[in-house]
């Protein structure tokens, strides 16, 4: 049944479109029901779970653990970042203001920074045994 489309006008063209849409989506998911179907009479018939087929990142179903807290928002304490992920607008905002750092705003008081800084030791250059003269 062939149709001539140069012969509908836009209405007809619209309404055949969103028949021809909802008549995809139909397929689609008889198709996916269908896959469904064989995916679990083959796993039915050996035994297996889809988890022994696919296991988990880590052997650890569902969301990841969260993570601590590293820093915190002076002015809204009940505002803090993990420090993974973009930077909260709160903390942004506070490093644009002087004389607030990135120590200053860690939880536990900035500690780490009002420790003495690591001294860095300096490599020796090691010249090679066989240095043509």
């Amino acid at each position: 049944m062939a149709i001539d489309l140069k012969s509908l006008s836009p209405k007809e063209l619209k309404a055949l479109i969103a028949n021809a849409e909802s008549h995809m989506q139909e397929a689609r998911a008889g198709q996916i029901q269908d896959v469904r179907n064989k995916i679990d009479t083959l796993l039915g018939n050996a035994g297996l779970t889809l988890a022994d087929v696919y296991p988990t990142r880590g052997g650890k179903a569902g969301k990841r653990a969260s993570v601590a807290p590293k820093y915190r928002n002076p002015e809204n304490p009940a505002e803090t970042w993990s420090g993974r992920g973009k930077r909260p607008l709160w903390f942004a905002a506070a490093l644009k203001r002087r004389g607030v750092t990135i120590e200053n705003l860690l939880i536990d008081g900035g500690a780490k920074a009002k420790s003495a800084p690591a001294k860095r030791v300096a490599k020796k250059a090691v010249r090679g045994k066989n240095k043509r003269r």
